[in-house]
C-alpha cells in the first residue's frame, strides 16, 4: 500500500489495492535497494526524498522492478525493469 518504502531490508514488494504514492528517505552511503512490484491492484508512484537526474518511479504491472544504490546523497536508478521513470 501507500507510504514509506522500509530502507532496512534489501528487497521491497509493492503491493497495491488502488493508486498508490510511495516515499523513500535518504539511505547510507552504499546501500542498494531493490522495489518490485508483486500485486498489481493500481500503479504506485515512488517519490524518493533525494533522487539523482529523475523525479519519480512508477510501477504498474506485476514484475515491475527497479534497483538503486544510494550514493554521494543520493538514489541512483542501477537497473529497472518495466517502470517509467520520470
Amino acid at each position: 500500500g501507500a507510504g514509506a518504502v522500509d530502507l532496512t531490508s534489501a528487497i521491497t514488494w509493492v503491493v497495491t489495492t488502488g493508486v498508490n504514492a510511495l516515499t523513500l528517505a535518504a539511505g547510507t552511503e552504499g546501500q542498494i535497494k531493490f522495489i518490485v512490484m508483486k500485486t498489481d491492484g493500481g500503479a504506485a508512484t515512488l517519490t524518493p526524498i533525494s533522487p539523482a537526474n529523475y523525479d519519480t518511479i512508477e510501477f504498474n504491472d506485476v514484475g515491475d522492478s527497479v534497483q538503486l544504490l544510494y550514493t554521494n546523497a543520493a538514489w541512483h536508478i542501477v537497473g529497472s525493469h518495466g517502470v517509467t521513470v520520470a
